[in-house]
């Protein structure tokens, strides 16, 4: 797994390399729960979800047009009180 970043918890969302900002009006139960941006663009969302083990996390998905393939990651807790890490596996062949 590779860190992408570290991200604090905050009063309106997750701040750090990116920012994780809620979305208040979801439109259905598959919208996403979070906007994140990179400065003021917009380049991927964020849902809640819970591991096999209980554990709560941010699946997050980035995608913009510089990039050559979506990153599909998750927002972690850290040891750190506020402190969350946002990480990534590169896809296995499937053969």
């Amino acid at each position: 797994m590779a860190t992408i970043g570290s991200f604090t918890k905050t009063d309106n969302g997750y701040t750090g390399t990116l920012t994780l900002e809620p979305i208040t009006t979801k439109r259905g139960e598959k919208f996403p729960d979070y906007r994140v941006l990179a400065g003021a663009s917009d380049i991927g969302a964020a849902w809640h979800r819970t591991s096999k083990e209980g554990a709560a996390y941010l699946s997050v998905l980035l995608d913009a047009p510089s990039f050559p393939a979506a990153i599909f990651c998750s927002l972690i807790k850290t040891g750190v009180e506020k402190g969350y890490s946002l990480v990534w596996e590169r896809p296995k062949n499937r053969e």
